[in-house]
């Protein structure tokens, strides 16, 4: 199992991204993520950005892009900056990728708006681009939205940098079993009734493509707020640390091998602090198969 903590893209004042990161390492998490909303009324950084900062003000732990949406950027650049971006922080970059969530923001920007057949079209295009330019000198592809022509990068990634995708519906849960290494969903878009037939498919549609289901990492965007009391904000899981780790248990029982924690309410550095001393390490002993 493996356990990450979400880090605000906020840029209100006295928001510090990269003290935040190093507090997450400190308190043993493998990775932290942030989510890419690049146009909004409040406040924000931008993602790519922050974790290249983040990146360096930390020495062990991964970033994560939870997730990029393919749109706003040429896919090949995203290949090329996830390369540099990986090497130089020492192989710890999970690139997440999504086809684009909010039809407001492209128009807001002055971007073409995808149909939802571009957005996962588009997800592939990408997919196959980063794998592409990774591997092969003068990479040549032509996706139905994006294409490189005899491409060099250089130089190629020194490990398989994972792609992750936060997809919901059936021709994204496909693909995702066909190409990705990972699949990303949210408790709040995907609660435990639909994740489970969601992940089935994800793993039909890997094997069917002659891949091995077990490659595929399951994680899941958890909402969270360790307190006294339970909640009903849809997407979170809230209560007491032992009905916290409990229903963790049960997200884990369904397949899923990978958390990334969202803590909700005031006080995210005092939740992140909960996480770490009262609900992981009783994870840790539940679902660590004990030795002979």
């Amino acid at each position: 199992m493996r356990y990450g903590l979400n880090i605000s893209t906020s840029a209100a004042p006295g928001a510090d991204p990269a003290a935040d990161a190093r507090k997450a390492e400190e308190l043993g998490f493998d990775f932290v993520s942030a989510s890419d909303h690049p146009c909004t009324a409040h406040p924000t950084m931008e993602t790519w950005t922050m974790l290249s900062w983040i990146a360096a003000a930390t020495s062990r732990i991964g970033v994560a892009t939870r997730v990029l949406g393919v749109p706003y950027r040429n896919p090949a650049m995203v290949a090329k900056m996830a390369e540099t971006l990986d090497r130089l922080s020492g192989g710890r970059l999970v690139l997440g990728l999504g086809g684009g969530y909010s039809d407001d923001e492209f128009r807001a920007f002055g971007m073409r708006v995808p149909t939802p057949r571009d957005k996962i079209d588009g997800l592939e295009d990408a997919v196959r681009i980063a794998r592409g330019l990774w591997s092969e000198p003068a990479f040549t592809f032509r996706g139905r939205l994006h294409h490189t022509d005899a491409a060099d990068l250089e130089p190629k990634p020194g490990r398989r940098i994972p792609i992750w995708l936060g997809t919901f519906g059936p021709r994204a849960l496909d693909l995702t079993g066909r190409l990705a290494d990972g699949w990303i969903p949210s408790l709040g878009f995907a609660p435990p009734d639909k994740a489970r037939a969601m992940r089935e498919r994800v793993l039909a549609a890997a094997e069917a493509a002659g891949r091995d289901p077990a490659d595929i990492t399951c994680a899941y965007n958890v909402g969270v707020r360790v307190g006294e009391h339970a909640g009903d904000e849809p997407g979170t899981v809230s209560g007491p640390p032992d009905a916290v780790v409990e229903k963790l248990l049960g997200f884990a029982a369904m397949g899923f091998t990978t958390f990334n924690f969202m803590p909700t309410g005031p006080g995210p550095g005092e939740q992140a602090e909960r996480l770490a001393q009262e609900v992981l390490p009783e994870l840790r002993k539940e679902t660590t198969a004990p030795t002979a």
